[in-house]
């Protein structure tokens, strides 16, 4: 069922205009939608002319890798049921540090949690400075701490950690550091165990409402299964669809013997239990006839290197069809000294066809907003 679209467009640089709408519509008032500072204006007039799936409380605005823009509209009961979960997760409600953006699911949890335990959260503003975030953090007062973040800004802060023992105090007196958005390496993962840091590995996305499979396990009532190698999941967090595209929510969230499940697209398996997500169902070329995850690559390079951001993505090859680049940040010509190891370690993990066609060092990656980085637009540049 559909319902005439009320959606309140608000701001996300007015903080209390925004959590006081999103209280709001927790409780049953008019759906929310965050608008970020530089939207387009006409794309969100359009939205609002959209007739919302009937219990609509917030729609987010998303744009993956594929550049392919959603509107994805979430009940209240999901969001409280997703926050509900977390707070069961960490062993009860806390302070949240907001350093992501408020208009994503990843930051919008945050508000969602905070509303609903009733504790106002902290908020870092301008461009990601770990000691700036660490000093914010200090001014937290209550006794239980969280901080939600993507692995680029983690990686930041565990480098500081490790360079200075009063950020390392500070970043162990979080009860959850809650890390999202693309995989972890097992390099990263070790670096915080050895400093004691409370590390969570956080999977979902905005069609669950925000994270609902902690460091491999489901919280809440989530439900995880694997049908052709991708990942599915059920459970109350569940979006209630695509604003104004009834067709990709038809495709993506499916009904099976009378229960709802969203298709991920992600790939993965479930082990005694825990599931490991290896990447993108839509993120494997075909090399001269065998398929090569580039997911795959990234996680085989990264370790390699140190826990180096890296990115990986195909290009034509007349002779092959398709073969990898891999793309890495941070000009110190590790890879053109190291290639050869490298190419070693991918050909005996992955097969020959993961070997890249070139190595290339950039200063940054071009990134989406929530930190990922953005294959699109990586794949434009070196081509």
């Amino acid at each position: 069922m559909t319902s005439k679209s009320s959606l309140r467009a608000i701001p996300t640089e007015d903080r209390a205009w925004l959590l006081a709408a999103l209280a709001d519509a927790l409780q049953g008032g008019a759906p929310v939608l965050p608008v970020p500072e530089g939207a387009d204006p006409k794309a969100i007039q359009r939205l609002q002319g959209e007739e919302l799936p009937q219990d609509t409380a917030l729609v987010v605005r998303t744009s993956g890798s594929s550049g392919i823009p959603k509107a994805v509209a979430l009940s209240a009961a999901a969001l409280r049921a997703s926050a509900e979960a977390t707070h069961e997760a960490f062993g009860g409600p806390g302070q949240w540090l907001v350093a992501l953006p408020p208009h994503l699911i990843s930051g919008l949890q945050m508000l969602v949690r905070s509303a609903e335990s009733g504790v106002a959260p902290e908020f870092y503003d301008g461009p990601f400075d770990p000691a700036a975030l660490l000093a914010r953090a200090e001014r937290m007062r209550h006794e239980r701490r969280y901080v939600s973040l993507v692995p680029v800004q983690f990686g930041r802060l565990l480098a500081l950690a490790e360079a200075d023992p009063a950020a390392a105090d500070t970043l162990r007196s979080f009860e959850a550091v809650l890390v999202g958005g693309q995989a972890i390496s097992l390099e990263m993962r070790r670096r915080a165990h050895s400093l004691g840091i409370a590390l969570k590995r956080s999977y979902g996305m905005t069609e669950t409402a925000g994270g609902c499979v902690y460091d491999g396990v489901e919280i809440g009532d989530t439900r995880v299964r694997i049908r052709a190698g991708e990942v599915q999941l059920a459970g109350p967090t569940l979006a209630l669809g695509y604003v104004g595209d009834a067709q990709l929510t038809a495709d993506r969230f499916i009904i099976d013997r009378g229960e709802r499940w969203y298709r991920t697209g992600d790939a993965g398996y479930l082990l005694g239990g825990m599931l490991s997500v290896t990447g993108r169902l839509d993120r494997v070329i075909i090399s001269g006839g065998v398929n090569v995850s580039l997911d795959e690559i990234e996680r085989v390079a990264s370790t390699h290197l140190g826990g180096a951001v890296v990115a990986a993505v195909g290009i034509v090859d007349p002779q092959w069809g398709e073969r990898p680049v891999l793309v890495v940040e941070g000009v110190d010509h590790v890879i053109h000294e190291g290639a050869e190891e490298l190419s070693a370690a991918l050909r005996a993990e992955l097969g020959p066809a993961a070997i890249p066609a070139r190595f290339v060092e950039v200063a940054e990656l071009p990134r989406l907003e929530g930190g990922k980085p953005d294959h699109r637009q990586i794949s434009e540049t070196i081509t």
